[in-house]
């Protein structure tokens, strides 16, 4: 039986008490139950925080390997930490909820560390390539509201053309939408989703 990796990464500042952890964590216990030589690899944005992108640490993306001051190659080293688990993933599993309107800014740092050119993508005579490829994303999208397929929406096509730009073009959504809009509501959209992971699991 061929060994895979899971990675993990929840962006919710409310870190395993978040729907949108809870979803995911819903879907890669049934992957494991039905693939359980899967490896998890989990990282937790809101505990193992990314700093936000500075000038400073940019410059670091920057600078030549043999020029690089200490400091520097510390910035460069946690970044390809986090790029070395998704070259490793063969599935990437997101929790992902919705703070006005966007993307969680502990998720924006990530993508920000792990958009690096000639390790995740590369220029080319055409455009931008991604470099990490055969890859899956499960985005586990948990909202106060209605958004989905309105102009609001800023994340689903946020996310996708993110993965695409660093070669990934598989991304499943799987929504919960209106938690903040009364019980039954919250109840009727969580009800969906685990029927949607189940099946994704089955």
């Amino acid at each position: 039986m061929s060994t895979q990796t899971l990675l993990q990464l929840n962006a919710s500042v409310f870190s395993v008490h978040g729907q949108s952890s809870q979803l995911a964590n819903r879907f890669v216990k049934g992957f494991v139950q039905r693939e359980p030589s899967t490896q998890v690899v989990a990282r937790d944005l809101a505990k193992d925080t990314v700093p936000h992108l500075d000038a400073e640490r940019f410059q670091a993306f920057l600078a030549p390997a043999d020029a690089r001051t200490p400091a520097q190659q510390a910035v460069v080293d946690f970044s390809d930490a986090l790029i070395s688990e998704l070259q490793a993933a063969d599935v990437i599993v997101l929790g992902l909820p919705m703070y006005n309107f966007g993307v969680p800014s502990q998720l924006k740092a990530y993508f920000d560390h792990v958009a690096r050119a000639g390790i995740t993508f590369r220029y080319t005579a055409t455009g931008p390539e991604g470099l990490l490829t055969d890859k899956k994303v499960y985005v586990f999208a948990a909202r106060g509201g209605i958004y989905q397929g309105t102009p609001a929406d800023t994340q689903t096509q946020y996310v996708k053309d993110f993965f695409r730009f660093i070669g990934i073009t598989e991304v499943e959504f799987v929504y919960a939408e209106g938690l903040n809009m009364g019980d039954e509501s919250k109840a009727n959209a969580l009800a969906q989703a685990h029927q949607q992971i189940e099946r994704l699991s089955a």
